[in-house]
């Protein structure tokens, strides 16, 4: 397949970026855990790993919250990717957009953050945030875990950028809302058109297990019934 190189958003220096998408991009470092197929559009599926993913939590905060169609869903399902993160020891960093006008993160969530892994940002986009690209860059992983809020906005904005830096990017569906069900969808739409995996948190919990029977696994499921 032919690599396509697409203009990506602008590096830490303020140098524009471009990112080479095609099967290269996308191999894991050797020795990693994965499993890959090939689509009919040539792009590689990877499922995710717990040695190789990071958990992005965006934007859950005090003022927006209330506001998100079924939002307590959304909460419920980020806060169990969060636990089953912190059990796996993949690790997670926290944005807040704007947190003088749209609030802290939600208790919920920030009581289960360290200060360090919360990131304040005025762009809408993680990825073009110096400090969040930083993190991103700095843990070593190359597969991105999204769950946060809006979906049309901030989520789908931070994973096209992060998608064209070249990592692998997993958008988890019951994870993610908006004001409204359309805005969310069409939020959804957009991203699989981009070819950004659409999950559910189940997806990404089995997938980080790998297999029943171990600790981990015994420590996991009763947060997954």
């Amino acid at each position: 397949m032919a690599q396509v190189r697409r203009p990506g958003p602008v590096a830490l220096d303020g140098s524009a970026t471009t990112t080479t998408r095609g099967p290269q991009a996308l191999l894991p470092a050797s020795g990693a855990r994965t499993s890959i197929a090939v689509d009919s559009g040539g792009e590689m599926l990877v499922l995710l790993s717990r040695d190789r993913s990071l958990l992005l939590v965006i934007d859950f905060q005090e003022r927006l919250l209330p506001v998100i169609d079924r939002g307590a869903e959304r909460l419920a399902r980020t806060r169990l990717l969060l636990e089953v993160a912190r059990l796996l020891e993949v690790p997670v960093v926290a944005s807040e957009q704007y947190p003088k006008g749209l609030g802290a993160t939600v208790g919920e969530l920030r009581d289960r953050l360290r200060p360090e892994e919360i990131y304040a940002k005025l762009a809408f986009s993680c990825g073009r945030d110096e400090g969040l690209v930083r993190a991103v860059q700095e843990s070593g992983r190359d597969q991105l875990v999204i769950a946060g809020i809006e979906t049309h906005v901030c989520v789908l904005q931070t994973a096209i950028d992060f998608r064209d830096r070249g990592l692998t990017v997993a958008v988890v569906a019951d994870a993610t809302g908006s004001r409204d069900e359309e805005r969310r969808r069409l939020g959804l739409e957009r991203m699989r058109q981009e070819g950004i995996a659409i999950l559910h948190s189940e997806m990404a919990a089995f997938e980080w297990l790998e297999r029943a029977g171990s600790d981990l696994f015994r420590k996991v499921a009763p947060l997954l019934r």
